[in-house]
């Protein structure tokens, strides 16, 4: 007997009795039950209760007589289909595994986490505006497809109590058509102004909080392609800061030069 096909078949699946009768009922092709206990050496009190889950698992046949005939399935079928059960496993735990990792947000050692995806990106966006206490300051370079109606009502819900200002490109590309962001978000408390922006994203809240959001875009729609957005949430409350007391020095300085 060869004991690494026995630990092989341990492996995917089998009892240690289970294996024993699928390696020597798989020499003899078929047999009955009493023959396949005694090449085994499995107790003839268990041998049927094997035989039979052995069937359930599809590694052998039963031809139903009297008494019943135990027949062998080709290993090549067997092997194929369980090496794509363990390859399909693994790559599902692959998946879950990178999944929880990184639950679409991964911390690093400092106060910065990196979000993936774009529903998780809108929402930290959502969530960054409804917790400001006195302002939020945008620059829009572009907008994901389920972005605006959210945005819109989060901004207009929330400029009642704080100051919000925003530099946005004259439109963006989302489904094939440009929408001008400014309309779209337009509302006589909020502060918006046209420029011209890179197609990137970043918010600031109350100089504590800041998210710097990038995408690919697609070459035809130039519109945001999902699985390579990523935003850097950055809670350095000096470096947010600094970028807050340059955004109002643009501000001022597009303020003046449209007036």
């Amino acid at each position: 007997m060869n004991e690494n096909i026995i630990e092989t078949l341990n492996k995917i699946g089998l009892t240690k009795y289970e294996s024993l009768a699928f390696y020597y009922l798989n020499s003899m092709i078929e047999a009955k039950a009493p023959e396949i206990s005694e090449k085994s050496k499995i107790p003839r009190t268990k041998i049927y209760s094997v035989l039979k889950s052995l069937e359930e698992k599809g590694f052998i046949e039963i031809n139903k007589g009297h008494p019943n005939i135990y027949k062998s399935i080709n290993p090549s079928i067997i092997f194929k289909r369980e090496t794509k059960k363990i390859n399909d496993e693994l790559k599902n735990a692959e998946l879950e595994l990178i999944y929880n990792h990184e639950n679409n947000t991964i911390k690093t050692q400092a106060p910065m986490w990196l979000i993936r995806g774009e529903k998780k990106i809108v929402n930290k966006e959502i969530e960054l505006i409804k917790k400001a206490k006195n302002h939020v300051n945008m620059r829009i370079g572009f907008l994901f497809e389920d972005e605006i109606s959210q945005l819109k009502t989060t901004l207009k819900n929330k400029s009642e109590s704080i100051d919000i200002n925003i530099l946005a490109s004259p439109y963006c590309i989302i489904n094939n058509k440009k929408v001008n962001i400014k309309k779209e978000l337009e509302n006589p408390n909020i502060n918006i102004y046209n420029t011209d922006l890179p197609y990137a994203k970043m918010m600031i809240c109350d100089g504590k909080e800041m998210l710097h959001i990038y995408s690919k875009f697609n070459e035809k729609t130039r519109s945001p392609i999902n699985e390579t957005s990523i935003a850097m949430w950055n809670q350095y409350p000096e470096i947010c800061k600094n970028y807050d007391d340059r955004y109002y020095k643009i501000l001022k300085k597009l303020k003046t030069k449209q007036k």
